[in-house]
């Protein structure tokens, strides 16, 4: 028996790497003779750069850049062996992350680092760049990058920089009620109020974009527009980037139709899953491929909401937390979302052991 593990990361808790371990490990208690393939996988957000290492041959690059509140960090992104196509994170130079809870607020931080990564790749000679944006710290449309870029002489739209590919799986607009303030600044530190300043900031900085010539009025409504606070739009008006879906785009790096070939099960998740699952998360990604090639696919995940919107698509959706009433601050501690895991994956393939078929797992469990 072939067994997939395609997990994406459980954000704030284990790694994808490490939850498709963790089952892995799972699986071989109970099923000693199975093939298990781990594939980690990323929707375009934190977790590219590392998909990308795992399949591809790659040079590590190092560079100083500005973080979030213009601080200098130590960053870093990859390159082809060829030298031609670049792949980073956005977050790596503007990511939440990287910003103390107490000096969380998007009315002040910038995407100016990301411009510091595109010019560094740029001098190195690459023609492509392939950009993760989700995790960001920033609502400022892209414009602190804008900003570094023409800081540097590189006036906008420049043949001199590379064709960027931004993979995400954002498709909100640039503002409104849809729009990358309402729907992701307060996680960022925004307060109400702030939400609605910010969100008048994007439609003027749109205006001012629509003025220059560099964007049409319906490229605001564009979906993901509003990934990472707007830098979508930044990316898509200024540098003519093109969107994609960025499972799709690590789907493709990975090879990962071939890894499950002649599989008799995949077993994916992420950190929550609810209705945006369906809307080009990982979990969804990886069941449009099985589904072409006829395979069962698990979706297990850190926690569920609409799970009967879900049953309808996953042949079995199951929380790793369910049954555990311990407060959300412990559920999110690694160790013991490691062991909710192991121990649901050990209790769904038990059934296989048993020999259950797969398609009889939601009267079983």
């Amino acid at each position: 028996m072939k067994i997939v593990l395609a997990f994406d990361s459980f954000k704030g808790c284990i790694t994808a790497q490490e939850a498709c371990h963790t089952a892995a490990s799972a699986i071989h208690e109970v099923l000693p003779s199975a093939k298990v393939v781990e594939c980690p996988l990323s929707d375009g957000g934190e977790g590219l750069v590392e998909c990308v290492e795992k399949r591809l041959n790659v040079k590590h690059i190092h560079l100083k850049a500005h973080d979030p509140l213009m601080n200098i960090i130590d960053a870093s992104y990859v390159i082809s062996y060829d030298g031609k196509t670049a792949y980073m994170e956005m977050a790596a130079t503007s990511g939440l992350t990287l910003v103390p809870e107490d000096k969380r607020n998007p009315m002040l931080t910038t995407t100016y680092g990301v411009g510091d990564m595109i010019i560094d790749a740029a001098k190195r000679g690459c023609k492509e760049i392939v950009m993760g944006i989700g995790g960001s710290a920033t609502c400022d449309g892209g414009r602190g990058m804008i900003q570094c870029l023409t800081d540097n002489g590189y006036p906008l739209p420049s043949y001199l920089l590379p064709h960027i590919t931004v993979a995400s799986d954002v498709t909100n607009p640039l503002y409104g009620e849809h729009g990358a303030s309402y729907v992701f600044a307060p996680q960022k530190g925004a307060t109400p109020e702030q939400v609605k300043t910010l969100d008048e900031r994007l439609r003027e900085f749109a205006k001012q974009t629509e003025a220059l010539g560099h964007a049409h009025p319906s490229l605001a409504l564009h979906p993901g527009a509003g990934a990472a606070g707007g830098l979508g739009y930044g990316l898509m008006a200024y540098l003519k980037a093109e969107m994609k879906s960025g499972i799709d785009i690590v789907l493709s790096i990975s090879a990962f139709d071939e890894s499950i070939k002649d599989s008799s099960l995949i077993i994916t998740g992420e950190g929550k899953s609810d209705a945006q699952t369906l809307m080009g998360k990982v979990p969804y990604g990886v069941l449009k491929h099985a589904k072409e090639h006829n395979i069962p696919v698990w979706l297990i995940s850190g926690g569920i909401e609409n799970e009967s919107l879900l049953s309808q698509q996953f042949d079995m959706v199951k929380s790793i937390n369910e049954g555990d009433n311990r407060p959300l601050s412990s559920l999110l501690q690694p160790s013991v979302a490691k062991e909710n895991l192991r121990k649901t994956i050990i209790n769904a393939t038990s059934l296989l052991d048993s020999g259950t078929k797969i398609s009889d797992y939601d009267q079983k469990i």
